[in-house]
């Protein structure tokens, strides 16, 4: 399945609480993201928490941009992406 980059803007910055709200908002993503065969594999927020960088494996870029939708997330833009890691050639 292909994999993803997508990069959202949160411009009051990302707050998902460490405590059982914080896991059930994570668990709500993961739910919706299935109905579209969407994975989320994990995210990288920026210090100050107002952009984050997503990875995501889904059928395509249509379902990457529907499941964000339905999880009321913002979308700056999605990029098809590939590993490219020290160890790529070995």
């Amino acid at each position: 399945m292909p994999r993803y980059m997508v990069e959202r803007t949160f411009p009051s910055g990302l707050n998902v609480p460490t405590n059982d709200a914080g896991a059930s908002a994570c668990l709500s993503v993961v739910g919706n993201n299935a109905a579209e065969r969407v994975t989320w594999v994990h995210s990288y927020v920026s210090k100050d928490k107002k952009k984050t960088y997503c990875i995501y494996d889904g059928p395509d870029e249509a379902a990457i941009r529907k499941a964000a939708q339905s999880n009321g997330l913002p979308v700056d833009s999605v990029s098809e992406v590939q590993v490219l890691d020290p160890y790529f050639y070995h």
